[in-house]
């Protein structure tokens, strides 16, 4: 009976143990869980702003594109501005994100001119001949020689100065009896710009010279050769001429935009494409006063020593100037990274770092005069505020992403949740921030710039039926650029703008009109434009032209390899209506 009894103890006693075990350790568990699960939730999920369905738990690449994923902000954002875009500080590293505090400063705006090295006109001489007859010998045959005053340039026979010896023959004959014919006979000779000297020598040999010598009257370079060997000429025609080049001219191109922001007496520095390696300095000693009808511009003077004659006629330049902007105090200038650009209207991402994690605000800024590599800002920011400078095209995407104001959506709304290239305008999509790419991209994109060419082409030759197998070729040629070889900000841009293209490409190719396809043109060279200005120089100088007459007076730019004005919306009717803006140098 006892034995039972404790048998029953020893069962109770177990079972209970096993009871508060599981209690105890059971609760543990889940609690363990519960936190495992929470530590879990709030890993960061990394996604592609192009492809929002992508979902990973680390930083990599989009199988789909190639982009870099970024992080996924899963905060509610509760106790912050809803309209803000949290990021985590892994998160900005990530995506480059740049910040600086807005101030103010005296304005200075940078006016880039382009322009070319020419001869100083006031040392440019015409050598011309004072004997008339027929060139026997030609001692500087080629331009471009250098020749020294007094050098022999050619030799010309001339019966008139053979008769004129003869005279001085006979003269001499009766010297003594009448000495006036004698001085007469010999400044007959010397109206011929014989020297004394030359005549003294005809005497003392006592024989008639048949050729006579053309001494070049100045020292220099010749820039034109004038005649041939065999060549018979008139007193006083033109042989040569001939340039001082140790001193010469640079003549800038100043845009009617850029014409108040430069005088006389201004520094610019530029340089010489023909010696990259260094810098020159002028200053302005003219301005034109009258502006070129057919290219638009005026011409800014800066005369320069031409030591070791290195810069030679008809080099490319470019220079700057740095103008003060006459404001009676300072104003607020922020870099052009800051800016995405859709017009004079146009936002930035102002820093919160109120918050437990810094978080970012699109604002919308009035911006004030372009100033070279900054905006001067009319309205929308105060001194002192935080600003991203750098990576802002990776947090309006993320914006994007999160259904936040953003530069495509300013009032915000769904979440994006695929790729968004339709309806966009060219002023909607437009971002001044440069993004770099290398070799590799500018070698797949060269040959859609050259099919761009080809269409711009048919076009100033009126050739409509070209014009549209152009425009099928571009379209071509934009479907085999792999879209993987761009990385970062700029896979995100490219991506927007190929599709635009290939949209406004493929209207222009399915147009009956030539008016048409010029209209759609003028689409295609926007966007061309924006990626050039977006990605930077290419393999070969490009030239920005305008002309603006187009859409009513209102203007269109189109793109070029010369400098030359070739008007593709009117072709032959107006081939010359336009100007050069601005040139993207290798």
């Amino acid at each position: 009976m006892k034995n039972r009894k404790t048998t029953y103890i020893a069962i109770s006693t177990l079972v209970l143990g096993l009871l508060l075990g599981w209690m105890i350790f059971g609760s543990a568990d889940k609690s363990s869980n519960s936190a495992e699960a929470h530590d879990h939730s709030e890993e960061t999920i990394w996604t592609c702003s192009m492809h929002p369905q992508i979902r990973a738990n680390e930083p990599g690449a989009c199988p789909l594109c190639g982009m870099d994923l970024i992080p996924l902000s899963t905060d509610s954002n509760d106790d912050g501005n809803p309209l803000e875009i949290r990021m985590s500080p892994t998160a900005m590293q990530l995506a480059n994100v740049q910040t600086s505090i807005v101030s103010k400063q005296k304005p200075v705006k940078e006016v880039r001119m382009n322009g070319k090295v020419k001869t100083d006109e006031r040392n440019v001489y015409s050598q011309s001949s004072h004997i008339p007859g027929r060139i026997e010998k030609l001692t500087v045959n080629f331009t471009g020689e250098t020749i020294q005053k007094g050098q022999v340039l050619a030799y010309i026979y001339s019966p008139e100065l053979v008769a004129a010896q003869e005279e001085l023959f006979e003269a001499l004959k009766i010297k003594e009896s009448q000495p006036s014919l004698f001085s007469a006979a010999k400044e007959k000779l010397k109206n011929w710009k014989l020297t004394e000297n030359q005549i003294n020598k005809i005497l003392a040999n006592g024989e008639i010279q048949e050729q006579f010598p053309i001494l070049a009257d100045v020292s220099g370079v010749v820039t034109d050769k004038r005649i041939n060997l065999g060549d018979y000429i008139q007193k006083g025609q033109s042989l040569y001429e001939i340039a001082d080049i140790n001193t010469v001219w640079v003549l800038f191109d100043v845009y009617e935009s850029d014409i108040p922001w430069i005088k006389q007496g201004d520094k610019v520095e530029f340089t010489v494409r023909a010696l990259s390696n260094e810098k020159f300095k002028g200053e302005i000693s003219f301005i034109d006063p009258v502006i070129n009808s057919n290219t638009r511009v005026a011409s800014a003077r800066v005369i320069l020593k031409n030591h070791g004659q290195r810069l030679k006629p008809d080099m490319f330049v470019q220079g700057i100037i740095e103008s003060q902007l006459e404001v009676n105090e300072e104003v607020i200038v922020v870099p052009k990274s800051a800016v995405m650009w859709t017009g004079e209207r146009s936002v930035v991402y102002v820093k919160n770092a109120s918050s437990d994690k810094v978080s970012f605000l699109m604002k919308m800024v009035t911006l004030g005069p372009s100033l070279g590599d900054g905006y001067l800002i009319k309205e929308g920011l105060e001194v002192g505020e935080e600003i991203a400078t750098n990576g802002t095209f990776s947090i309006d995407a993320a914006a994007q992403l999160a259904g936040k104001p953003s530069m495509m959506n300013p009032e915000g709304g769904v979440p994006v949740s695929g790729h968004n290239h339709g309806g966009a305008s060219h002023s909607e999509t437009m971002t001044k921030e440069e993004m770099s790419i290398g070799q590799k991209e500018k070698d797949a994109l060269s040959p859609l710039f050259e099919a761009y060419f080809k269409l711009k082409n048919n076009l100033v030759n009126d050739d409509f039926k070209a014009g549209i197998s152009s425009a099928k070729e571009m379209t071509t040629i934009l479907n085999k650029i792999d879209m993987k070889i761009f990385k970062g900000d700029a896979h995100n841009f490219w991506m927007k703008r190929s599709d635009q293209l290939e949209n406004q490409l493929k209207n222009a190719a399915a147009t009956k009109d030539i008016q048409k396809l010029r209209i759609f043109f003028e689409q295609i060279s926007d966007e061309m434009i924006l990626i050039l200005k977006t990605f930077g120089a290419m393999d070969k100088a490009i030239y920005i032209e305008h002309c603006p007459m187009v859409n009513n007076n209102n203007g269109a730019d189109w793109l070029s390899l010369e400098s030359e004005i070739k008007n593709p919306y009117y072709g032959e009717a107006m081939l010359k209506c336009g100007e050069v803006k601005e040139v993207i140098g290798k």
